[in-house]
């Protein structure tokens, strides 16, 4: 029996689940805006192993959300992966965290019954109007490669010319603003989380496509920028 821990850090979510042979058994996730990750992440992963009566050990891998997303939040979901895998001995796998959330709405559609759309693109919201999104068809396939897009009212103007596309994620209300052809759909309030991640990570383990865990690093996309507060920009200490 294939036993999976799924973490999905990539967000405001911080999410953990447990999959076995591909369905979900059980999970923890918090949707809290202030990103205290490195507070819930650890206590998750306690309590969903506790509940279960599993050690580390017993784990057959874990999967991890590998990006694009938030520099802090990729960084504290595959710090915790690592250890585990290194401290256990178990293997690690990774999922686009685009791919992951194609996944959930695939799983949303299909449990309301709605219109099946010509492509599905899910959004991650990267500040300002810049969004990291990828085109997927409604089995889950990839169509376009990963990107960090900056929209305006023309962006998608020519797959939504013939085609309906389904936007989703925290970066989508940017879109929803701008895009006004009538094959711009929106599904509202979708979060990410790594239940979305059971079934892909269970057919990664199956196929042995294993990450190496000293080496492996987030997908960013994008380098990261600190950026500094206003008032010490001024010279100002308040």
């Amino acid at each position: 029996m294939n036993t999976i821990l799924c973490i999905e850090t990539g967000t405001t979510t911080c999410s953990v689940a447990l999959g076995q042979n591909g369905e979900l058994i059980d999970f923890e996730e918090s949707h809290d805006p202030n990103n205290n990750h490195a507070k819930y992440l650890t206590q998750f992963i306690s309590a969903l192993l506790k509940r279960h009566s599993l050690s580390a050990k017993e784990l057959s891998a874990v999967c991890v959300g590998k990006g694009p997303g938030s520099y802090t939040g990729l960084r504290i979901g595959v710090s915790a992966a690592k250890g585990i895998c290194y401290g256990a001995g178990v293997p690690l796998v990774a999922i686009g965290s685009l791919e992951a959330m194609a996944q959930g709405a695939i799983s949303k559609i299909a449990k309301e019954e709605v219109a099946i759309p010509d492509f599905l693109c899910p959004m991650i919201d990267a500040r300002r109007m810049e969004v990291y999104t990828q085109l997927f068809t409604p089995n889950g396939t990839a169509q376009s490669e990963v990107e960090a897009m900056i929209l305006d009212d023309s962006s998608f103007s020519s797959p939504l010319a013939n085609s309906k596309i389904l936007f989703f994620g925290n970066g989508s209300s940017k879109a929803k603003d701008l895009l006004k052809s009538a094959n711009a759909l929106f599904l509202d309030d979708f979060l990410p989380s790594a239940r979305f991640m059971i079934s892909l990570a269970d057919k990664l383990y199956n196929q042995s496509k294993f990450e190496d865990v000293a080496y492996f690093e987030p997908f960013y996309l994008k380098n990261f920028v600190a950026t500094v507060a206003k008032n010490k920009v001024l010279g100002q200490n308040k």
